[in-house]
Protein backbone atom coordinates (compact mmCIF):
# COMPACT_ATOMS: atom_id res chain seq x y z
CA UNK A 1 0.00 0.00 0.00
CA UNK A 2 1.25 3.51 -1.00
CA UNK A 3 2.37 6.19 2.10
CA UNK A 4 -0.77 8.45 0.31
CA UNK A 5 -3.21 5.20 0.73
CA UNK A 6 -2.03 4.37 3.79
CA UNK A 7 -2.80 7.54 5.19
CA UNK A 8 -6.07 8.04 3.88
CA UNK A 9 -7.11 4.81 5.38
CA UNK A 10 -5.85 5.67 8.52
CA UNK A 11 -7.81 8.83 7.68
CA UNK A 12 -10.88 6.81 7.37
CA UNK A 13 -10.68 4.50 10.83
CA UNK A 14 -10.13 8.07 12.96
CA UNK A 15 -13.37 8.88 12.07
CA UNK A 16 -14.96 5.59 12.12
CA UNK A 17 -13.93 5.53 15.61
CA UNK A 18 -15.68 9.05 16.83
CA UNK A 19 -18.66 8.81 14.58
CA UNK A 20 -19.38 5.17 15.19
CA UNK A 21 -19.07 5.80 19.34
CA UNK A 22 -16.35 3.18 19.80
CA UNK A 23 -14.79 5.94 22.16
CA UNK A 24 -15.17 5.54 25.96
CA UNK A 25 -17.90 8.12 26.95
CA UNK A 26 -17.16 10.72 29.49
CA UNK A 27 -18.95 8.83 32.63
CA UNK A 28 -20.15 9.91 35.93
CA UNK A 29 -16.85 8.66 37.44
CA UNK A 30 -14.61 10.99 35.01
CA UNK A 31 -17.00 13.71 35.33
CA UNK A 32 -16.22 13.41 39.39
CA UNK A 33 -12.24 13.26 38.96
CA UNK A 34 -12.21 15.60 36.44
CA UNK A 35 -13.88 18.46 38.88
CA UNK A 36 -10.46 19.05 41.08
CA UNK A 37 -7.26 17.90 41.85
CA UNK A 38 -5.58 16.74 45.21
CA UNK A 39 -6.86 18.09 48.93
CA UNK A 40 -9.79 20.12 48.57
CA UNK A 41 -10.91 19.61 44.99
CA UNK A 42 -11.85 16.01 45.00
CA UNK A 43 -10.14 13.97 42.22
CA UNK A 44 -9.30 10.80 42.74
CA UNK A 45 -5.98 9.85 41.42
CA UNK A 46 -5.62 6.34 40.25
CA UNK A 47 -2.52 4.24 40.93
CA UNK A 48 -0.10 4.52 38.59
CA UNK A 49 1.28 1.25 36.63
CA UNK A 50 4.04 -0.34 37.58
CA UNK A 51 6.69 0.21 34.95
CA UNK A 52 6.86 -2.41 32.55
CA UNK A 53 8.45 -0.88 29.47
CA UNK A 54 5.13 -0.51 27.68
CA UNK A 55 3.82 3.34 26.82
CA UNK A 56 2.44 5.04 30.02
CA UNK A 57 0.46 7.90 29.43
CA UNK A 58 2.16 10.55 31.96
CA UNK A 59 0.43 13.40 33.60
CA UNK A 60 2.36 15.88 35.51
CA UNK A 61 1.01 17.05 38.89
CA UNK A 62 1.23 20.46 40.35
CA UNK A 63 0.28 22.19 43.58
CA UNK A 64 -3.34 23.47 43.13
CA UNK A 65 -3.69 27.52 43.81
CA UNK A 66 -6.94 28.12 42.93
CA UNK A 67 -8.46 25.64 40.26
CA UNK A 68 -7.38 22.12 39.90
CA UNK A 69 -6.10 22.52 36.11
CA UNK A 70 -3.41 19.52 36.14
CA UNK A 71 -6.25 17.20 36.51
CA UNK A 72 -8.79 18.89 34.00
CA UNK A 73 -10.51 15.82 31.59
CA UNK A 74 -8.30 13.11 33.90
CA UNK A 75 -9.17 10.23 33.05
CA UNK A 76 -11.05 9.77 30.18
CA UNK A 77 -8.99 11.94 28.15
CA UNK A 78 -6.08 9.38 28.70
CA UNK A 79 -8.46 6.73 27.97
CA UNK A 80 -9.89 8.01 24.94
CA UNK A 81 -6.64 8.91 22.94
CA UNK A 82 -5.12 5.28 23.94
CA UNK A 83 -7.77 3.45 22.86
CA UNK A 84 -7.05 5.40 19.45
CA UNK A 85 -3.25 5.20 19.35
CA UNK A 86 -4.07 0.91 20.46
CA UNK A 87 -6.05 1.45 17.53
CA UNK A 88 -4.29 3.13 14.75
CA UNK A 89 -0.32 2.10 15.42
CA UNK A 90 1.34 -0.84 16.24
CA UNK A 91 2.29 0.64 19.70
CA UNK A 92 0.61 -1.52 22.54
CA UNK A 93 -0.10 1.70 25.34
CA UNK A 94 -1.61 0.84 28.54
CA UNK A 95 -5.63 1.70 27.63
CA UNK A 96 -6.98 1.56 31.20
CA UNK A 97 -3.83 2.99 33.13
CA UNK A 98 -2.32 5.37 32.97
CA UNK A 99 0.31 7.26 35.15
CA UNK A 100 0.51 11.04 37.54
CA UNK A 101 3.78 12.11 38.49
CA UNK A 102 4.84 15.46 40.74
CA UNK A 103 7.67 16.93 38.21
CA UNK A 104 10.18 16.20 41.03
CA UNK A 105 8.66 12.74 41.16
CA UNK A 106 12.30 10.53 40.58
CA UNK A 107 10.04 7.89 38.93
CA UNK A 108 9.02 10.63 35.99
CA UNK A 109 13.01 9.46 34.26
CA UNK A 110 11.07 6.10 33.60
CA UNK A 111 9.56 7.88 30.88
CA UNK A 112 9.74 10.12 27.82
CA UNK A 113 7.18 11.86 27.34
CA UNK A 114 4.74 13.68 29.72
CA UNK A 115 1.33 16.21 29.52
CA UNK A 116 0.61 19.54 31.36
CA UNK A 117 -2.78 20.89 31.29
CA UNK A 118 -3.33 24.41 32.57
CA UNK A 119 -0.40 26.22 32.82
CA UNK A 120 -1.57 29.22 34.08
CA UNK A 121 -2.24 27.28 37.29
CA UNK A 122 0.98 26.37 37.46
CA UNK A 123 3.10 27.81 40.21
CA UNK A 124 6.75 25.85 40.24
CA UNK A 125 8.74 25.27 43.63
CA UNK A 126 12.70 25.41 42.83
CA UNK A 127 12.55 21.49 43.52
CA UNK A 128 9.99 20.83 40.76
CA UNK A 129 11.48 23.48 38.32
CA UNK A 130 14.87 21.61 39.20
CA UNK A 131 12.97 18.35 38.82
CA UNK A 132 11.62 18.82 35.34
CA UNK A 133 14.42 20.80 33.80
CA UNK A 134 16.49 17.39 34.49
CA UNK A 135 14.10 15.10 32.82
CA UNK A 136 13.79 17.40 29.88
CA UNK A 137 17.53 17.90 29.26
CA UNK A 138 17.94 13.82 29.79
CA UNK A 139 15.57 13.72 26.85
CA UNK A 140 11.91 14.27 27.91
CA UNK A 141 9.28 15.85 25.85
CA UNK A 142 6.59 17.96 27.45
CA UNK A 143 3.34 18.37 25.96
CA UNK A 144 1.67 21.78 27.02
CA UNK A 145 -2.19 22.01 26.83
CA UNK A 146 -5.42 24.21 27.38
CA UNK A 147 -4.64 27.52 28.45
CA UNK A 148 -5.77 30.69 26.48
CA UNK A 149 -4.26 34.45 26.67
CA UNK A 150 -4.81 35.30 30.29
CA UNK A 151 -2.66 32.70 31.17
CA UNK A 152 0.56 33.10 28.96
CA UNK A 153 2.27 35.69 30.90
CA UNK A 154 2.37 33.05 34.04
CA UNK A 155 3.11 29.91 31.54
CA UNK A 156 6.05 31.87 30.55
CA UNK A 157 7.68 32.69 33.99
CA UNK A 158 6.74 29.14 35.24
CA UNK A 159 9.12 27.47 31.99
CA UNK A 160 11.39 30.18 32.83
CA UNK A 161 11.90 29.05 35.86
CA UNK A 162 12.53 25.55 34.09
CA UNK A 163 14.87 26.29 31.44
CA UNK A 164 16.10 29.57 31.84
CA UNK A 165 17.44 30.32 28.91
CA UNK A 166 14.64 28.46 26.83
CA UNK A 167 13.12 30.36 23.96
CA UNK A 168 9.52 30.01 22.60
CA UNK A 169 9.63 29.99 19.24
CA UNK A 170 5.83 30.15 17.62
CA UNK A 171 6.30 27.22 14.83
CA UNK A 172 4.59 26.78 11.48
CA UNK A 173 2.98 23.52 9.39
CA UNK A 174 6.42 22.48 7.77
CA UNK A 175 7.86 21.72 10.94
CA UNK A 176 8.32 18.00 11.02
CA UNK A 177 6.24 17.34 14.08
CA UNK A 178 3.63 17.95 11.84
CA UNK A 179 4.03 15.41 9.24
CA UNK A 180 5.65 12.75 11.94
CA UNK A 181 2.49 10.68 11.48
CA UNK A 182 -0.06 12.24 9.69
CA UNK A 183 0.25 15.26 8.04
CA UNK A 184 -1.36 18.05 9.02
CA UNK A 185 -1.30 20.77 5.89
CA UNK A 186 -2.37 23.85 8.05
CA UNK A 187 -2.47 24.89 11.46
CA UNK A 188 -5.70 26.88 10.85
CA UNK A 189 -9.02 25.38 12.20
CA UNK A 190 -8.41 24.90 15.67
CA UNK A 191 -10.04 26.74 18.54
CA UNK A 192 -9.98 26.25 22.23
CA UNK A 193 -13.20 25.21 23.20
CA UNK A 194 -14.37 27.90 25.41
CA UNK A 195 -13.75 30.64 23.18
CA UNK A 196 -14.12 30.37 19.05
CA UNK A 197 -12.06 34.05 18.87
CA UNK A 198 -9.07 32.07 20.66
CA UNK A 199 -7.34 30.65 17.57
CA UNK A 200 -4.85 28.30 18.14
CA UNK A 201 -1.09 28.81 18.10
CA UNK A 202 1.50 26.28 18.61
CA UNK A 203 4.82 26.70 20.26
CA UNK A 204 7.91 24.86 20.88
CA UNK A 205 11.31 25.25 22.83
CA UNK A 206 14.45 23.32 20.91
CA UNK A 207 17.37 21.73 22.31
CA UNK A 208 20.13 24.54 22.38
CA UNK A 209 17.89 27.16 21.24
CA UNK A 210 18.24 25.41 17.58
CA UNK A 211 15.49 24.98 15.78
CA UNK A 212 17.44 22.63 13.69
CA UNK A 213 17.49 20.33 16.75
CA UNK A 214 14.95 18.12 18.72
CA UNK A 215 11.73 20.20 19.94
CA UNK A 216 11.57 19.53 23.93
CA UNK A 217 8.39 21.53 24.60
CA UNK A 218 5.76 21.80 22.36
CA UNK A 219 2.70 23.89 23.69
CA UNK A 220 -0.91 23.91 22.58
CA UNK A 221 -2.08 27.89 23.18
CA UNK A 222 -5.19 28.95 22.65
CA UNK A 223 -5.98 25.01 22.40
CA UNK A 224 -7.69 21.96 24.34
CA UNK A 225 -6.84 18.85 22.27
CA UNK A 226 -7.04 17.05 25.72
CA UNK A 227 -10.86 18.61 25.98
CA UNK A 228 -11.72 17.66 22.13
CA UNK A 229 -10.51 14.01 23.50
CA UNK A 230 -12.39 13.50 26.76
CA UNK A 231 -15.22 14.75 24.97
CA UNK A 232 -15.24 13.15 21.25
CA UNK A 233 -17.93 10.24 22.53
CA UNK A 234 -20.50 11.87 23.75
CA UNK A 235 -21.07 14.49 20.05
CA UNK A 236 -20.19 18.07 22.25
CA UNK A 237 -17.91 19.02 19.62
CA UNK A 238 -17.47 18.90 15.83
CA UNK A 239 -16.02 15.29 14.38
CA UNK A 240 -13.74 17.68 12.96
CA UNK A 241 -12.34 18.79 15.80
CA UNK A 242 -11.87 16.20 17.88
CA UNK A 243 -10.42 13.94 15.13
CA UNK A 244 -7.81 16.73 14.39
CA UNK A 245 -7.12 17.06 18.26
CA UNK A 246 -6.38 13.31 17.68
CA UNK A 247 -3.84 14.20 15.07
CA UNK A 248 -2.30 16.44 16.91
CA UNK A 249 -1.65 14.32 19.86
CA UNK A 250 -0.69 11.19 18.17
CA UNK A 251 2.05 13.12 15.88
CA UNK A 252 3.34 14.45 19.30
CA UNK A 253 3.74 11.20 20.59
CA UNK A 254 5.54 9.85 17.71
CA UNK A 255 7.23 13.12 17.33
CA UNK A 256 8.40 12.46 21.36
CA UNK A 257 9.56 8.59 20.84
CA UNK A 258 11.65 9.25 17.94
CA UNK A 259 13.76 12.00 18.31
Amino acid sequence: MSRIAWRRTVHGLLGALLLGGLLLPADAEAQRRRGGGGRGFGVFVEPNVDYDGRFTFVRLRYPEVSAPGWAYDYPAMERNFMTILHDLTAMRPHVRQSNVHAMDDPALGYYPISYLSEPGYWFPTESEAAGLRAWLLKGGFLIVDDFLFNQWMQFERAMRQVLPEGRLVRLTADHPIFDSFFTIPSLDGMHHPSSREARAEYWAIFEDNDPAKRVMVIVNYNNDIGDYMEWSGDGWYPVNLSNDAYKFATNYLIYGLTR
